[in-house]
């Protein structure tokens, strides 16, 4: 297994450590649900090194991005980023991703376990192309600080640039505890206000070190990759392998913001098959929650009556809303919110109810 410049910390924070995408990585330090509540109220510190780093540069680089990726990256504003997915010609995915568009740059973050994946699919399709391609994962460190004190944390340890002014899905570049020109973003998969840095991975354990002791006194604490789990749920933002796949396009899973049918963007892999989709779709991702006592996990069966009308994506306890969630998808003929739904949980059926996703935002009134 792989490691980030990280893992020897994670150890000694007595973190548990487990396979991830071909990388061993910290699952939680302490309990779950309370790495949960602390992001929610506070903020909290992750460690992200696994996910893959790739730099586009050259002539072409915005071309080839958008032959390859679902969304229009020659309209992305410079300092920007948009969420956008890599498919085949059916329209399903091979990897969902985060689009960077600099000045001379295309810088793309893609997921952990699809990383050798992705690589060979860009490089496949930058035959004759002016670009450079480099896989950056290995170089760069990613952190992450996520949660309504984040700005108020990282401030003082950037201080030639004004977080403030670093929008929702914008970047910058600042001087990081003494590390120039460091990469700063703005998205986050938590549902939560944060900040992404990427860094050289000789420098990761002191700017971790330095972030937390920012931090502590706001009550930061590292958070692991199962708290990220729930967290990404409760916000309704999907994950590779249960609610996207090689089974399952991105318009029935409600992510259409990040498929662009505009007609300068051109011809791209997978458009004439999500065209269609558009036109016709055959089923729709819902959310579903459950006050019962077992919590809805993927591959469980919903069930109206006798009536099969699908099987959980992703399910989990929502410390946010005391209760059970979970997503699914479902005919277009279902799934309405406050509609009632049976889970078949290993034989026993569970009484659930639909909803809309996500099932929180912190903007929402």
């Amino acid at each position: 297994m792989k490691e980030t410049p990280l893992h020897d910390l994670h150890v000694a924070l007595g973190a548990k450590m487990v396979e991830f995408g071909g990388w061993h990585m910290p699952v939680q330090y302490g309990p779950i649900l309370d790495e949960v509540r602390t992001v929610r109220t506070k903020a909290g510190i992750f460690d992200l090194s696994h996910m893959g780093r790739v730099r586009v540069a050259g002539e072409d680089r915005v071309k080839l991005v958008d032959r390859i990726a679902t969304n229009f990256c020659a309209k992305i504003p410079e300092n920007a980023i948009r969420y956008a997915l890599f498919c085949r010609e059916d329209g399903n995915p091979i990897d969902d991703l985060l689009v960077y568009k600099g000045a001379d740059e295309v810088f793309l973050v893609v997921n952990a376990s699809n990383t050798a994946v992705d690589l060979d699919w860009i490089r496949e399709h930058a035959r004759g192309m002016k670009v450079a391609i480099e896989d950056q994962t290995d170089a760069l460190a990613m952190i992450a600080l996520q949660g309504q004190e984040s700005q108020a944390v990282l401030q003082p340890l950037v201080p030639d640039l004004d977080l403030a002014s670093v929008g929702y899905y914008r970047f910058g570049f600042g001087t990081l505890c003494g590390l120039p020109r460091t990469r700063v973003s703005r998205t986050g998969y938590t549902g939560e206000d944060g900040f992404e840095v990427y860094l050289p991975r000789a420098e990761a354990r002191r700017v971790w070190e330095a972030i937390a002791s920012a931090g502590r006194a706001r009550g930061v604490l590292p958070i692991g990759l199962g708290a990220r789990d729930t967290l990404r749920l409760e916000a309704g933002m999907p994950l590779y392998g249960h609610e996207i796949d090689a089974r399952h396009n991105p318009i029935e899973a409600g992510l259409a913001f990040g498929v662009s049918f505009h007609p300068q963007k051109g011809d791209w892999i997978g458009r004439a098959a999500l065209e269609r989709v558009q036109r016709s779709p055959a089923r729709k991702l819902v959310g579903i929650r459950s006050d019962g006592p077992r919590v809805p996990r993927q591959g469980y069966k919903l069930y109206d009556g006798a009536r099969e009308l699908g099987e959980v994506c992703s399910g989990s306890p929502s410390p946010t809303l005391d209760t059970n969630i979970g997503t699914a998808y479902v005919p277009l003929d279902s799934g309405a919110p406050g509609d009632r739904v049976e889970i078949d949980i290993k034989g026993k059926r569970q009484e659930a109810r639909f909803c809309a996703l996500p099932f929180y935002s912190r903007t929402r009134k």
